[in-house]
């Protein structure tokens, strides 16, 4: 039968599933199949046995005949799928019929005295019903998925027609009212494309989706001043080339995301694994090693271009004006003597070669040893290098000397200071995309390469038109306008700084071995607020003396993020819903106890404040999956998680209660700080207490109903025989057509488990 979606994931239909939601409907769906199929073939069979398989395969023909119905209606409003899309729901519907047929074997009469064709007496009728059954059905939702691509289109479209308006505009009034309409349609489309963002498979999808969903969020507000600073100011040149970067780059991200959904080819893929030394380290060590199968896998004088070609990359670091004497001698050093190991290695190989032996000789398997020892100290001073110059930086610009006086000569009209401390900006600005380059070249994942690059690109971007905005002012030094445009291209310069130093953490955590490829949860700013909204109360770092009283919560908070990441690692489905909730959970507590070091994304309390808003609807969202688990345990067993999951849920609630709640004065944003730790520390102590109860109760679960007597996973619901209302299929349903309510429909036959 086809194979599992978790492997190849591509059915004999030959379509292949990108998305997790396509993924995660087809799983249970294959492993009920495949219980079915593989069932013990006993010479007897108990009424029981009888009884069960005629269960599974009457509830398998309803099932598909529902799920197919929405298939059909999906068809009938999107007629470009219509042919398609029926003829896959035909095949489903005739599959599901033939498996009822071939499990009609509930009665007590043995198999040996009926002359009916079943499960027992066809197996290679039920295997061939399975496939039909699995493609198809596949198909269904693969088509859906189109409209879930169409969706994202569309809004793309209706985004770029509105921002030609906005260029266009020559009035305030006519701005205002476009810009309205503008906010609205980004906001659906950050819905749309937040959600294709986290049911894309591949990570470097993933990455390249958040990357432009960045981009688009900050430009948000930079459209916004640049525009109107360009409409108080339309003689100015300095303020329209100020905004026209903004519009530019927005339609850049825009395509990007296109590209990303549509499955185009980007040249912005091109530019990524071929120039990562980590990469290409990694590689280099795995065909060294593989001389150990086979001699003569490989010509000899592959090896050796192959370490040239990686010394070529470090010049990248070598050249640098910025690196330390010191590091580029190490550096210098290290290729050279991985090159006299890899020369010793060769000659090893020729010699092995040359008496046709079938195996590495001793001789070679110690040149190996050093080769591959070589490469990685070489790999580790590179890491050393990059991240120590990225730290240097960090502290250095987190002074922010020349944003200050960028301001304050431009209010001040000091058209020679703004010149001045341009140029260092300038210097700075080079010096930041030349080390996300080297970053990008020690990052380890190619997510987090794609995130170096990313930020290369936003330095880049953002130094000139920070100075265009500052020429503006300086010509214009009474306009509040101006000076607010200024104000939010620096803090999105200091925004990049936060994340690079986030980014900065994650790939010392990949290198250190720390976290594996675990992506935090990054949830400040949220997709499609903007950033307007958000300024109803004074955002205010925390000082020394506040860092200390709250200190110990913060570090308390950390071990037990560090303790929820350890039982969630325990957890055999990665993908569950609680294992998921529990991962991003423990991920926004770091986040917090960062901010209580005066380190990381968070910095104010208005960006906690909002953090722990979001950590209560994550703590919501673990308790509706908790909820949806103990529908499949029994009475004993639920009490016991319902009794912990009780005390979840007031928790969450409090704690969003308290993040909304407004405050003024010093002291009380203090104690607020501090009860929203408390409070998001309590929560992680309930969640630590449930997951391992969860795990042992899911183990047992899957163990039970890997068992055919026990087919849990197609029982019906009690209200399974009320029809599907009309409305659930409306094209205007927030939702629309597509996975996620053909997933729904599946999860209400009981084809999906219970998230």
């Amino acid at each position: 039968m086809a194979s599992s979606p978790s492997g190849g994931s591509n059915f004999e239909s030959g379509l292949e599933i990108r998305t997790r939601s396509v993924e995660q409907t087809l799983i249970p769906l294959v492993s009920q199949i495949t219980t079915l199929i593989n069932h013990k073939d006993k010479p007897k069979k108990s009424e029981r046995t009888l009884a069960a398989i005629h269960r599974v395969g009457q509830a398998v023909s309803v099932a598909v005949g529902r799920f197919v119905s929405v298939g059909e209606a999906i068809a009938t409003e999107n007629q470009e799928l219509k042919e398609e899309m029926g003829q896959a729901c035909f095949e489903a519907r005739r599959a599901g019929d033939a498996i009822a047929q071939l499990t009609d074997v509930g009665t007590a009469v043995t198999v040996q005295s009926d002359s009916r064709v079943t499960v027992f007496s066809d197996r290679t009728g039920m295997v061939k019903a399975a496939r039909l059954l699995l493609s198809s059905v596949t198909k269904v939702l693969v088509l859906a998925d189109r409209i879930v691509i169409k969706q994202i289109v569309a809004s793309r479209n209706k985004v770029l027609v509105t921002l030609d308006h906005l260029e266009r505009v020559s009035t305030f009034q006519e701005f205002v009212q476009i810009f309205s309409q503008f906010g609205n349609e980004m906001v659906e489309f950050a819905h749309l494309t937040g959600d294709r963002q986290n049911d894309l498979k591949d990570e470097k999808k993933k990455a390249r989706m958040a990357a432009a969903r960045a981009v688009l969020e900050k430009c948000t507000m930079m459209l916004l001043t640049a525009s109107k600073t360009c409409l108080r100011h339309p003689d100015c040149e300095s303020a329209r080339i100020n905004k026209d970067a903004v519009f530019q780059r927005m339609r850049c991200a825009l395509e990007q995301v296109i590209e990303i959904v549509t499955e185009a080819r980007s040249s912005g893929e091109n530019k990524i694994s071929p120039s990562s030394i980590y990469n290409g380290i990694k590689d280099f060590k795995s065909n060294v090693e593989s001389l150990r199968e086979n001699l003569y896998s490989l010509p000899p004088q592959s090896v050796g271009s192959h370490l040239e070609t990686l010394v070529e990359r470090t010049e990248d670091f070598t050249d640098s004006a910025y690196t330390s004497h010191e590091q580029r001698q190490a550096i210098l050093g290290l290729c050279q003597l991985a090159r006299q190991d890899t020369q010793q290695l060769v000659h090893a190989w020729v010699e092995a070669q040359s008496t046709h032996a079938k195996e590495a000789t001793e001789e070679m398997e110690v040149c190996i040893l050093k080769t591959c020892q070589s490469a990685s100290d070489l790999r580790r001073e590179l890491h050393k290098a990059a991240v120590s110059r990225a730290s240097d930086l960090l502290k250095v610009h987190g002074e922010q000397l020349p944003l200050r006086v960028l301001k304050t000569s431009g209010a001040e009209g000091n058209l020679e200071a703004v010149a001045e401390y341009a140029r260092t900006l300038s210097e700075q600005k080079e010096q930041l995309v030349e080390t996300c380059r080297l970053l990008c070249h020690v990052s380890g994942t190619e997510p987090l390469e794609i995130t170096c690059i990313h930020a290369e690109e936003t330095f880049h971007v953002i130094g000139p038109q920070i100075i265009s905005a500052a020429q503006t002012l300086a010509l214009h030094p009474s306009s509040k306008i101006a000076k607010e445009n200024l104000v939010v291209f620096c803090e999105a310069w200091e925004s990049q700084l936060c994340d690079m130093a986030l980014l900065l953490r994650e790939i010392n955590d990949v290198f250190e071995g720390r976290r594996g490829d675990k992506r935090s949860y990054l949830s400040l700013p949220r997709p499609g607020k903007l950033p307007a909204n958000l300024k109803t109360a004074k955002a205010v770092k925390l000082d020394a003396e506040e860092q200390t009283g709250v200190a110990k919560l913060g570090l308390e908070l950390r071990l037990m993020s560090s303790e929820v990441d350890t039982e969630v690692d325990k957890w055999e489905e990665q993908e569950h819903g609680i294992v998921q909730h529990s991962q991003s959970l423990a991920s926004m507590a770091y986040n917090m106890f960062l901010f209580t070091r005066g380190e990381g994304l968070l910095k104010t309390t208005l960006d906690l404040f909002h953090q722990a808003e979001v950590f209560s609807e994550e703590g919501i969202q673990l308790c509706s999956s908790l909820r949806s688990f103990t529908t499949q345990l029994v009475d004993e067993e639920k009490a016991l998680v319902t009794t912990e999951m009780e005390k979840l849920a007031p928790l969450c609630q409090q704690l969003q209660t308290g993040a909304k709640t407004p405050v003024q004065g010093k002291a009380a944003t203090f104690q607020k700080v501090e009860t929203s730790i408390q409070t998001s520390r309590a929560t992680l102590a309930v969640v630590l207490s449930l997951l391992p109860l969860c795990n042992k109760l899911n183990r047992k679960y899957k163990s039970e109903r890997s068992s055919l007597g026990s087919p849990q996973g197609w029982r019906e619901h009690p209200d399974a025989s009320t029809p599907a209302k009309n409305g659930t299929l409306n094209s205007k349903n927030t939702n629309g057509f597509g996975v996620k309510s053909l997933e729904q429909h599946m999860v209400n036959l009981n084809l999906l488990e219970s998230k």
